[in-house]
Order: structure tokens, then sequence, then C-alpha cells
């Protein structure tokens, strides 16, 4: 996969990113600093149990956090975009990673040493902010997880899985339909059911008109059907 090095200064994907905050010099150190790399679909960025020695930018594609269950099966906890910045909780509590991270189509990353990432913690105060905002972010993201997990019916958590995957990589707002291209595994690891259920639920969905499919690729037709089917027993 050829691709440019990002520069910091001019990244599109730094707008929607935590190192939106910095400027000037700053910009230039971690330009200077950073290594970047190209990732297939389906390769492994880095895996659960390692130790982490830096911060990942994502500067285009689509990732895939996941962690894997005492049966052996995958569960995705968590999906990120363009701007977003993975391994930075096992990077602040200076521990091993407590997931895996893998692309789900090909993607550009960024990598920030940690002295750097550090150094930014120390001398910008905005990053710093930001940082903490991510982080308890992502502690009610997991909280809310837990609770649908335990207590909505897959049919419920599926509708869910389809906005969320809406909301996470949707690129224009009033965009008459979303349409993404993911395998019914990983649709099934994002909603903690089997497979076949997935495709058995989809295909019900597709008869209501409420989605249409066509291969692996998934279209959003009614956005406000999906939002009243994953809030019917709330």
């Amino acid at each position: 996969m050829k691709f440019t090095t990002p520069d910091c200064r001019n990244c599109t994907s730094r707008t929607a990113s935590l190192l939106g905050c910095c400027r000037g010099t700053e910009l230039e150190q971690l330009s200077a600093t950073k290594s970047c790399f190209a990732y297939k679909k389906g390769q492994l960025i880095f895996h659960e149990g390692g130790k982490p020695s830096g911060l990942y930018c994502i500067n285009s594609g689509k990732i895939k956090i996941t962690k894997m269950g005492s049966d052996g099966k995958e569960q995705i906890v968590r999906l990120a975009k363009p701007g977003d910045m993975i391994g930075y909780r096992a990077l602040m509590a200076d521990s091993n990673y407590s997931a895996s991270a893998v692309a789900l189509d090909d993607a550009v990353i960024c990598f920030i040493p940690r002295s750097q990432f550090l150094e930014l913690i120390s001398q910008n105060a905005d990053f710093a902010s930001g940082l903490m905002k991510l982080l308890s972010n992502a502690l009610g993201e997991a909280e809310e997880r837990m609770v649908q997990m335990a207590y909505k019916p897959v049919r419920e958590r599926l509708a869910e899985a389809l906005l969320l995957l809406q909301k996470t990589y949707k690129q224009q707002e009033g965009e008459d339909h979303f349409t993404i291209s993911i395998s019914r595994e990983d649709l099934a690891s994002i909603v903690g059911t089997a497979k076949e259920t997935t495709i058995r639920l989809l295909s019900d969905l597709k008869e209501e008109q409420v989605i249409t499919t066509k291969g692996s690729s998934i279209t959003i037709l009614d956005t406000e059907k999906l939002y009243k089917i994953c809030h019917l027993y709330d």
C-alpha cells in the first residue's frame, strides 16, 4: 500500500483529533519524531497483552478495537475513525494493552513515541485536558455498553450497532442514506451474538425496508425506525 507520510501541520484529520490543540513548534516536532505506517485490511496494529511504547493516531481508514473472550470469540468493544487516538489508556496507565487493534479496511496510522506524548501532556494544558475528556468518555461508553449487553435483546442491540456505525463513519451530514461495507462476523462481534443470528435479523430488517444489503455492504434506509427499535424497551 503506497502512501505519502502525512504532515501534522496540513493533516485534514487533525481538526477532529486531540492533536488539534497543538500549534506551531509542537506540530513541527510531532512531524519530525513520529513514524507513519500503512496497514492492510485485517492487519494487526497492536495486540492484547502487548506493552505500549507510544500513541497511535488514525490518519485514514477504519479500525476495530477487540477483546478475546474466554470462549475464544472476538468481541469488538470500540470502533475508531480518522482523527481518533488509540492505545492511550494503556500508555497513561503504564500497563499492557487490554485489547487489540485491527484494521477494518486499508488504513494509514501515525505513531507518536511515548516521550513525545508525555511532553505534550506536561507542556500543553489543552492537550492534557482533552486527554482527560477522552478517558472519561471512554469510561462512560464502556459502562453503557455493559448495560446494553446485559439487558437489551439482540434485535435492539443490532439496531444500536448499525446506528453506531452510522454515527462513527458517516462522512457528511445530510446524506440521504448511509452505506458501509462490513463482514457479518465483525457486525456480530459488535452486537455480541452469533453470525447466523445477525444474518437472520438483517434479513428481517431488510424485509421491513429499514435497510438494504448488497454483498458485505449495508445501507440504512430508515434511521428513525432503527432508533425506535433500539429504544423499544427503554
